[in-house]
């Protein structure tokens, strides 16, 4: 233990379990807590909380959602024969931000890593298959005409747009977004210049 404080060290230590977060960045965050009103503490706390309470996966496209569907899929203005598949609900908000895409999403929880032993069967692939294929017993539903793999560009994203194609080909065109963005980088950092071109440059996979 560096601090007097054992709660202050125990702060700093769960501080230092989140991504990026190393032990001068979580004394820097445990610090300003210090400093903070009790009022907004509590608020931070309840907020933590709430998120592991309310938040679910959308019933259909598995973004994140504190209702049964989410806002995106219910709204009558997006087109909901375009599916724009991601490796994860931050990319979903990367690519919102553009205003360059009006579809819906579907969000895998990750990408396949056989190294890792994450196969399709770990993520939402199921789900995204029956969303696409035609169901004789619902003949209503919204017809998916694309599907536009937007996986992040790396070994595993690379990986999961295989899989992507090799599931999906048979009930629908599939095209992956353009390699404008940087290779190894994670989509939800990329800029929206740089988004919007990658979409508008989608090409068949």
């Amino acid at each position: 233990m560096y601090y007097s404080s054992e709660s202050v060290e125990e702060l700093i230590e769960q501080l230092c379990r989140l991504p990026t977060i190393g032990r001068k960045s979580a004394q820097r965050l445990a610090a300003h807590v210090l400093k903070m009103p009790r009022s907004d503490v509590k608020q931070l706390a309840e907020a933590l909380v709430a998120v592991k309470d309310r938040v679910r996966a959308c019933r259909i496209c598995k973004n994140v959602t504190d209702a049964d569907t989410c806002a995106l899929c219910l709204s009558t203005r997006r087109d909901h024969g375009l599916v724009c598949v991601v490796e994860e609900s931050s990319d979903v908000v990367a690519l919102e931000r553009t205003g360059e895409y009006n579809g819906v999403y579907h969000v895998l929880g990750g990408a396949v890593s056989p190294v890792d032993g994450i196969g399709p069967d770990d993520l939402t692939f199921g789900d995204l298959v029956n969303r696409v294929a035609p169901d004789p017993k619902n003949p209503e539903a919204p017809k998916i005409r694309e599907v536009i793999v937007a996986v992040n560009p790396t070994v595993e994203g690379d990986v999961t747009a295989h899989y992507l194609r090799e599931f999906l080909a048979p009930y629908v065109s599939v095209t992956r977004v353009a390699h404008g963005l940087p290779i190894g980088a994670d989509l939800s950092f990329a800029d929206e210049a740089t988004l919007a071109r990658a979409l508008a440059g989608r090409r068949p996979l």
